[in-house]
């Protein structure tokens, strides 16, 4: 056995999720197993595609990419090209990857892995949970043989990215969410509202893309558009979800502040689709299911993202 730590990724890449995997494969401490694929950000032909070129921009082709859910379980929602692009890397027009996917489903994928590194495994769920569901659903005992289960998803105290009260990847599938959240005796959730509190300075962030090697300069194509989106609407930092909940993974030593409460998901069809709802003064007699990532260290969050891009 190594000592690395066997890491499954379950993914809809997207910009911020393309950090995220860069940062995940530069870790020495971690061997990416496997990545599992759903649609979100973009649609699954889109997100399949991008993370096979993403495995070939680091040189890891060997890395199995198994293609999931193609929408979510129960009803339509919408997508967030509007920010990544038509094809969620920034319609740069990249050649595609020369390898392809498997042909395992990726909820079966999860299924077997987690009886591969049965008890060491860490899953990490940066889109949304609708694979996550589907294997719970396969496998019922499947939290049992689960190292750490990381998921980026929701707005702890209602103010979401998608709607007044929700975030994307919990609203796009609020449903499977809902099955991953209750099956789980205890979760780490790093949210969107973290995230903005943990903004990466734009001008900082360029000069990183510009310091970095191949894997930057791809980078800083594919994110070009995202960018440019956040810095005419959100001010002087861009906000990148995956990579927060991804440094916390490789890093959980630089959680500098953490809460454990209940959690739940609201979905009715209503203006509170999709909410997550932290019972803050544990007043409905749920047991605590939920970590919750509220402070994390900012200069190693920016380290870590520095040398995802080969930055220094």
């Amino acid at each position: 056995m190594t000592d690395t730590i066997p890491l499954l990724i379950d993914t809809d890449p997207g910009v911020d999720d393309a950090l995220a995997l860069l940062m995940a494969f530069a870790d020495s401490r971690h061997d990416v197993v496997g990545l599992t694929i759903a649609a979100g950000n973009v649609g699954l032909a889109h997100t399949t595609a991008n993370a096979l070129k993403l495995c070939e921009i680091v040189g890891r082709t060997e890395v199995p990419v198994f293609p999931g859910s193609a929408a979510p379980l129960l009803h339509p929602a919408p997508d967030a090209a509007y920010v990544h692009g038509n094809d969620g890397f920034g319609d740069i027009g990249y050649v595609p990857a020369s390898h392809t996917p498997e042909t395992e489903h990726a909820a079966q994928a999860i299924v077997r892995m987690s009886h591969v590194h049965a008890g060491r495994l860490v899953l990490v769920a940066l889109g949304p949970l609708t694979n996550v569901a589907l294997a719970l659903k396969l496998d019922p005992s499947l939290p049992t043989r689960i190292g750490r289960f990381v998921t980026m998803a929701g707005a702890v105290t209602g103010h979401g990215n998608i709607t007044p009260s929700a975030e994307f990847n919990v609203f796009f599938d609020p449903e499977a969410a809902k099955i991953v959240f209750d099956a789980f005796p205890h979760f780490e959730l790093s949210d969107w509202e973290a995230t903005v509190a943990h903004g990466l300075p734009h001008d900082q962030v360029l000069a990183w893309m510009h310091a970095g090697g191949e894997r930057a300069g791809f980078y800083e194509a594919i994110s070009r558009k995202t960018r440019e989106w956040s810095a005419d609407r959100r001010g002087d930092d861009w906000h990148s979800a995956d990579a927060l909940a991804m440094a916390w993974v490789l890093a959980p030593e630089g959680a500098e502040d953490t809460v454990t409460r209940p959690i739940d998901v609201v979905i009715d069809h209503g203006p509170a689709r999709g909410a997550t709802i932290v019972d803050w003064q544990r007043q409905l007699g749920r047991p605590d299911n939920a970590t919750l990532l509220m402070r994390y260290d900012r200069d190693r969050f920016h380290a870590l993202v520095r040398q995802a891009l080969q930055a220094g």
